[in-house]
């Protein structure tokens, strides 16, 4: 599978999974920043966890402005 057939596979899961480790940073607050390593360090493939990330990434920025 090459490497973009894998990111239109799994794009939508990946902003799923971004929202959902999102939604919890106001309750956990300081701890947050910790919990999301451990959720992520669960997740697999790699390729997979970096396509999380991204995505973890711009959502936090938009939610920031």
């Amino acid at each position: 599978m090459s490497r973009s057939d894998f990111h239109h596979e799994h794009a939508e899961r990946a902003h799923a999974e971004a929202v959902r480790l999102l939604a919890q940073r106001e309750a956990l607050g300081g701890r947050w920043l910790a919990w999301v390593a451990t959720e992520l360090y669960r997740l697999s493939p790699a390729e997979y966890v970096a396509m999380v990330r991204r995505e973890l990434e711009r959502l936090a920025a938009q939610s920031s402005v």
